[in-house]
């Protein structure tokens, strides 16, 4: 029985999942992985991420009753990954493979960024981990995208090589210029440039948790006699303490469907992630399907299916009949990129 380690590294928290690969395989000719154990633990708590493991070791043998021998390990890391190193500002660590490796006695470590660990795991999920916005065959040989809005909005994507596994490529096509579509998009983006004195917008800067907060402080500011008096006291509070979350509020008020400007909101950036990743399936042509990954799909899911995310994202003049060939999935386990870093892993 081969066991791995996956981790998922953020500011806030690390994830530790103890995995058993097993010998069969899925359509992607990939192991199936079954979870032993898993632990979250604070991450600013620690100095790094040997001693998190060591104590998730003694947990895992004191939960499982026998001992844990681990060959190899990956780490989704939330930042950037060079050569196998990290340096985490928010965490003030700094990781090596290598180092990691020979503390920690494995045969091999990989750190990769986390939205690659997500680009692994879709290789791993299954239609219940899967709500379908555009069910259409995919395509085998063709690439594979993702994108997925969070605090901000990461892309990437998958190629399939001829012994049918797939190679993931990060982007960093969220930081391109943002395209407004619309008088109204147009607007906010003078809004955006001028409140934070920018000379370009980028398209992270409306498709992401951050973008929602924008989006509706440029609506509060163009129609402020449209603002409830319950959004205006949480815009308040949020403006001057920052001890809530003005975007997961006004998600929620649009989803509840009390709030003009909540609404109005969440359909201006639910249209321009849906566009965004319409732009994204023409540079790529990901008949393999395109996967819709982040922490706000899953939330706002009846706002993502009632079809202002797929107009927008089949809205491409002339190039409309070809986008209408590949799949889109929504990603609902929150899991993936664990499932990704195990998926690694095991290779």
């Amino acid at each position: 029985m081969t066991m791995i380690l996956a981790g998922d590294i953020g500011g806030t928290k690390t994830i530790l999942r103890l995995v058993v690969l097993e010998t069969s395989t899925n359509e992607y000719n990939l192991p199936q992985l079954t979870t032993l154990h898993q632990q979250s633990y604070p991450s600013q708590k620690f100095p790094d991420i040997v001693p998190i493991v060591q104590q998730f070791y003694t947990n895992a043998q004191k939960q499982l009753n026998q001992e844990i021998f681990v060959k190899n390990a990956c780490f989704g890391i939330a930042g950037p990954v060079v050569n196998n190193t990290s340096e985490l500002t928010n965490l003030n660590w700094s990781l090596s493979g290598d180092r990691l490796q020979q503390e920690l006695s494995l045969n091999q470590v990989s750190l990769i960024n986390d939205f690659a660990a997500i680009g692994y795991g879709i290789l791993g999920l299954t239609k219940e981990d899967l709500y379908t916005l555009q069910d259409v065959q995919p395509n085998p040989k063709s690439p594979i995208a993702v994108l997925g809005a969070g605090t901000g909005l990461g892309e990437g994507f998958l190629v399939p090589l001829s012994t049918g596994k797939y190679e993931v490529f990060s982007s960093e096509g969220s930081h391109a210029d943002f395209p407004p579509r619309t008088p109204l998009e147009f607007e906010l983006l003078t809004y955006i440039q001028d409140k934070y004195q920018l000379s370009r917008v980028s398209v992270e800067r409306v498709v992401s948790g951050l973008g929602i907060a924008a989006i509706y402080q440029f609506l509060r500011h163009k129609n402020p006699e449209q603002e409830s008096p319950i959004l205006k006291q949480i815009y308040q509070t949020w403006a001057r303490e920052k001890s809530l979350d003005l975007s997961a509020e006004v998600a929620k008020a649009a989803l509840e469907k009390d709030d003009i400007l909540c609404q109005q909101a969440m359909k201006i950036f639910i249209e321009a992630y849906g566009a965004e990743a319409g732009n994204l399936a023409l540079k790529l042509l990901p008949y393999g399907g395109l996967y819709v990954a982040g922490g706000i799909a899953a939330k706002i899911l009846p706002l993502m299916k009632n079809g202002d995310f797929m107009r927008a994202f089949q809205s491409k003049g002339r190039m409309t009949p070809l986008l209408n060939q590949i799949p889109v999935h929504i990603i609902l386990n929150p899991d993936i990129g664990l499932i990704g870093a195990a998926l690694r892993a095991a290779e």
